[in-house]
């Protein structure tokens, strides 16, 4: 379905806050934070649920689910699962140069 990060990420996509999705999705907004508040998939009422993708979706979100491609090629914010071993190598953060001494 969707997770609270998907939901907070879409909220900030679409430049709204809580209070906005709530009259979007016609749910309360304490239903939102109770949604956003939970740890991963969001659980809930599915008729609620469904209000919600649904208000997603008309204001020009596509929820991608784990694995899967956007439909039409757009813009969209995944989360890795993991990091391959190559791409696990952190950057050095970089240090300052020495000062060069001027004893003229």
């Amino acid at each position: 379905m969707i997770t609270a990060a998907q939901m907070r990420a879409a909220r900030a996509l679409l430049g709204i806050d809580q209070r906005q999705l709530a009259e979007l999705a016609g749910v309360s907004v304490p239903t939102i934070q109770r949604m956003e508040a939970s740890v991963d998939v969001v659980r809930g009422n599915v008729d609620t649920l469904m209000r919600l993708l649904a208000a997603l979706e008309s204001a020009g979100i596509e929820v991608i689910n784990e694995g899967a491609v956007s439909s039409d090629g757009g813009r969209g914010v995944r989360l890795r699962t993991k990091l391959k071993p190559s791409e696990s190598v952190a950057a050095e953060p970089s240090k300052p140069l020495p000062a060069e001494r001027d004893d003229s």
